[in-house]
């Protein structure tokens, strides 16, 4: 657009006619075209620009019946559950019920599933330098949306969604202890934030002294069965971790060797079945509330124009279907993917993922569907290598901890930064003197 813009502002010198001949000569006439078409051009992106579009631009009610679609496509009546006592979910970056490996494995260990999130106040902290937010006002909202969609999913499927606001290694252990939880189920992650908490969740519940009767019947070790343990599963990532032909430690350092390996040594797992219902509930007196967003900390924020992105499972499921087979972009997305404006030119899956809402595996398989329904081409397979580098990166994060977010990189290069506040100001104010 700010070429176009450009571009407008040279057209008099482009077009202007010195005598009548001029404007009668076919330059003359190229010209007057090439400029018209830039006039729309530049209408046409400053509408869009100025518009706002809805992701999925889909109806509440149509969402949830694509949701509730996809709930009975990926639910099994023959799951067998064999455990005892109570065990608990601690739901994090995995808002979904669809192919959520820790919710199924909870519910097969167990008599009774106690689901729980906790709103973590660090995650709505300043960071060290420059003091940026960590979550901001529209991603504070998402979330909040995915919560009421994630206790939502879970009511239908005969639980609930415990809320509490505090850290993780305060409630979990106390919710064990109330109710004689054996076990805690979380999602594996791979970063020295979520890692410091998880190894605080962990001791707080060796604190943790059980009565003999909630026991897993599974267990052999008295000792484990006293404290409540926890349990971290591997999910999020297209191609399982314990799949891999090499460990993380010996994880290639360049992208194309990673995936010509994966691809070539590795099969996707199938998504996770979940039971039809994962009754019964726990009795609790007070499951809590989804959070308003000023009780975050944060005021909420309008969006003028661009795109607003609604929040949880059901949504990104609908994203999908909208994507693929109602607007039946996918065949044209490696063409596509790299545009500016609208909500049409690429998948739009990365909010979805981040939070959890939606899994790897389940684009995985709807990529396939499609290719063996409708077509397979090199926009097909795009959509798939770009998650397979979703994957290299969070592999990476394992090997090298740390020093990707340092300035150097894990290869310590050199390099020269400004702290200069004044400048760094200028730069976020678009203040700079540059129009680009």
């Amino acid at each position: 657009m700010y070429l176009a813009s450009l571009l407008l502002r040279q057209r008099v010198k482009l077009i202007r006619p010195w005598n009548h001949s001029a404007t009668s000569s076919p330059i003359f006439r190229t010209r007057v075209t090439l400029s018209i078409r830039i006039r729309l051009m530049y209408t046409s992106a400053k509408s869009i620009s100025q518009s706002i579009y809805h992701v999925p631009g889909l109806d509440p009610d149509e969402m949830d019946r694509i949701a509730d679609q996809a709930f009975e496509k990926y639910s099994s009546g023959t799951n067998k559950r064999n455990g005892k006592g109570t065990a608990i979910v601690w739901f994090r970056n995995d808002l979904r019920v669809l192919d959520n490996e820790a919710l199924y494995r909870a519910w097969v260990s167990s008599e009774a599933v106690l689901p729980v999130y906790c709103v973590d106040p660090r995650l709505f902290q300043t960071t060290y330098h420059f003091s940026f937010p960590k979550t901001g006002a529209l991603r504070a909202q998402f979330l909040i949306e995915c919560l009421a969609d994630l206790k939502k999913n879970l009511i239908k499927k005969g639980l609930n969604l415990l809320i509490r606001c505090g850290k993780p290694e305060e409630i979990i252990p106390s919710l064990a202890k109330s109710f004689s939880a054996h076990t805690v189920y979380a999602h594996k992650k791979t970063c020295s934030e979520e890692l410091y908490v998880e190894r605080l969740v962990s001791k707080g519940l060796r604190q943790v002294q059980l009565p003999a009767s909630s026991e897993n019947s599974t267990s052999t070790s008295q000792t484990a069965a006293r404290s409540p343990r926890l349990q971290l599963v591997w999910g999020g990532t297209m191609y399982h971790m314990d799949d891999l032909p090499f460990s993380a430690a010996n994880l290639p350092d360049v992208y194309t060797q990673f995936r010509k390996s994966v691809e070539a040594r590795t099969a996707v797992r199938g998504c996770v079945r979940i039971p039809v219902s994962l009754a019964p509930p726990l009795d609790v007196e007070d499951w809590g509330c989804v959070p308003l967003i000023n009780q975050l900390g944060l005021q909420p924020q309008e969006v003028g124009r661009g795109m607003i992105f609604h929040g949880g499972e059901s949504a990104a499921l609908s994203r999908v279907f909208e994507y693929f087979w109602e607007n039946d972009l996918l065949k044209t997305y490696k063409e596509t993917r790299n545009g500016m404006l609208g909500p049409g030119y690429s998948t739009k899956f990365s909010p979805w993922l981040a939070a959890g809402c939606l899994s790897p595996r389940y684009i995985y398989e709807e990529v396939k569907r499609y290719e063996k329904e409708r077509q397979a081409n090199d926009s097909s397979y795009w959509v798939l290598f770009e998650l397979i580098w979703r994957d290299y990166f969070r592999f990476l994060s394992i090997k090298y901890q740390n020093s990707l977010f340092h300035l150097g990189g894990p290869r310590k290069v050199e390099r020269r930064w400004s702290q200069d506040q004044r400048l760094f100001e200028a730069w976020r104010d678009g203040h700079t003197g540059h129009d680009f």
